[in-house]
């Protein structure tokens, strides 16, 4: 048995973009950024760095530059899934080649496939690439739901170390654990449920709020692993509101609204994404005053 390969707050990086292209300056001061206030690694190219709407030269130069100013000082976790195995492979193949530690492979969306498609999908990256995958089942946004059977037969790969939950499913960290192990790394992709998802056996979460909170999100993983439970509620009562709210409209338009207040990026996404309405923007304003992120 061993130690599961990543734990704690994971931010799913945001992608700065200025005059509708990608603001490399910014990326890297924002990267810079999330290291110093203490996350526990770094995802570039997931949902929320609007890795869709990249181009296959943008997004391995984003993974490029995250992996330079990370330079080794926390993991690396690049996003390189698509929905053709072929593309996933190319991107990964180009992740570990940047020098990433390990690749988040979404579960392929609009095809539609079924277990024993997606177990192919997955052995196949694994086969051709030889780098850590942390499988990342979502299904609010790829449509299918990895079943625990089909992900304990995937863990039984070498490579395939661990899932991004974003289920909303509190029973599957439990039920994976039994199914899979102790040692099968499950992170959250659900801020709201962070809490009691690590009470299920969780290890940490890959996190769209820590983009704006990454100090107090690291803050509250430490400790629960210190078994500081009261520091845990009060830090969790403090991000419940802006968790709410950088999902009140389709993310990351929330969260990119949220970072852009503190100075790390414009308020501008790629279409068909959009900035946030104006209510939402108040939403989102009060609640980082409530977290104590501004005045």
């Amino acid at each position: 048995m061993s130690d599961p390969m990543f734990r704690g707050s994971i931010p799913a990086l945001i992608t700065p973009f200025k005059d509708g292209r990608v603001d490399e300056a910014a990326f890297q001061k924002f990267v810079a950024w999330q290291i110093d206030q203490g996350s526990h690694a770094v995802v570039p190219c997931g949902t929320t760095g609007e890795s869709p709407t990249l181009s296959h030269e943008e997004d391995m130069r984003v993974t490029a530059m995250c992996v330079e100013v990370a330079n080794g000082r926390v993991p690396v976790i690049a996003g390189t899934g698509s929905n053709s195995t072929d593309e996933a492979i190319l991107l990964t193949q180009h992740a570990k080649d940047a020098g990433a530690d390990a690749v988040l492979v979404v579960t392929p969306y609009y095809n539609k496939p079924t277990q024993e498609g997606l177990y192919q999908h997955f052995k196949a990256i694994h086969d051709a690439v030889e780098i850590p995958i942390i499988i990342y089942n979502i299904p609010g946004r790829s449509v299918v739901d990895m079943t625990v059977q089909t992900m304990a037969r995937l863990a039984e790969l070498p490579n395939i170390t661990g899932v991004k939950d974003a289920t909303a499913d509190l029973t599957r960290p439990a039920k994976t654990r039994r199914e899979v192990g102790v040692d099968f790394c499950q992170l959250s992709g659900e801020d709201a449920t962070v809490v009691p998802f690590l009470a299920q056996g969780g290890h940490g979460c890959i996190s769209v709020t820590a983009n704006a909170a990454p100090k107090l999100s690291c803050e509250l993983h430490e400790a629960w692993q210190a078994g500081d439970m009261v520091t845990v509620s009060t830090i969790n009562d403090r991000l419940m509101p802006l968790h709410e709210a950088l999902f009140c409209e389709s993310s990351p338009g929330g969260v990119k609204y949220a970072v852009s207040l503190l100075g790390h990026c414009q308020n501008e996404l790629r279409l068909p994404m959009v900035c946030v309405s104006p209510s939402t923007q108040v939403r989102v304003r009060d609640a980082m005053v409530y977290a104590g992120l501004i005045n």
